[in-house]
Order: C-alpha cells, then sequence, then structure tokens
C-alpha cells in the first residue's frame, strides 16, 4: 500500500464516527502506521478541536503513532505562499491559508492526498497536487 496523507476533514469525520468511503480507507489503513503520513498542521487541525480534555490526549497519542513529514517553517510557508501566488494569478483563491500549507507539503514530498475539501480540488487541477482516487 502506498503513503497517503489524509486531510482533517477525513480524520474529523472518522472522530464523528462517520461512515464514508475515505474514513474506512483510513480505517483500514492506519494499522499499518507507515501508509498513513501526517503533517503537524494537520495535527493541529485536528487537536484544537477537541473539546474534551480526554479525548484530547487519546487522539494525540494515537495520531504521535504515525509517521511525519515535515519540513523547515520557512520553507514551508513561503512555498505554500508560493503556491497561494500562482492560484491567484490564475483566478484561483484559496479560503484558508492551511491548505496551501499541506498542498504545498503533498506536492513536495509527492504524496497523494484524501480530503473532503473542494479548495484541494481547485488546487490540484492547477497545480502538481496529486489527489488520491480509488
Amino acid at each position: 500500500m502506498k503513503s497517503l496523507v489524509f486531510d482533517s476533514t477525513i480524520w474529523i469525520d472518522a472522530l464523528n464516527k462517520k461512515n464514508t468511503e475515505k474514513v474506512e480507507l483510513l480505517r483500514n489503513i492506519a494499522p499499518n502506521e507507515n501508509s498513513v503520513i501526517l503533517f503537524p498542521v494537520i495535527a493541529q487541525e485536528v487537536l484544537q478541536g477537541i473539546k474534551s480534555d480526554e479525548q484530547f490526549k487519546k487522539v494525540y497519542q494515537n495520531l504521535n503513532g504515525f509517521t511525519v513529514f515535515s519540513l523547515p517553517p520557512w520553507e514551508t510557508h513561503i512555498g505554500a505562499a508560493i503556491l497561494y501566488r500562482d492560484l491567484r494569478k490564475k483566478g484561483i483563491t484559496i479560503r484558508k491559508p492551511n491548505d496551501c500549507i499541506i498542498a504545498f507539503l503533498a506536492i513536495h514530498f509527492k504524496l497523494e492526498l484524501v480530503h473532503n475539501d473542494s479548495d484541494f480540488d481547485l488546487i490540484a487541477h492547477n497545480s502538481p497536487l496529486k489527489i488520491y482516487k480509488p
């Protein structure tokens, strides 16, 4: 199985016990932790929405077991800014800056992204971002 990046939209759906094809994919490959790649910004998005301290601790411990890919902050944020600007030049405005960070990292590490966010489809149609297709 190839390594995939799951956007926070999928992790949050999984935490909310939604039964979708993408959540099932995450559940099926998560036991093989080398197949799920996590970016720090995705962990942040997932963890910041958790209200209960007990659930936060449990989710943090679970996320902490996955492989994390990152770059130095300067490189990450400048790369995301360049991606955002390139998209703006094409008339596309991405609503959330974190999406450009996630897309930039996925492009940099040549990973496919699993998501439920239409902005990633826009990014993929106008950049080298690869979206997972079953």
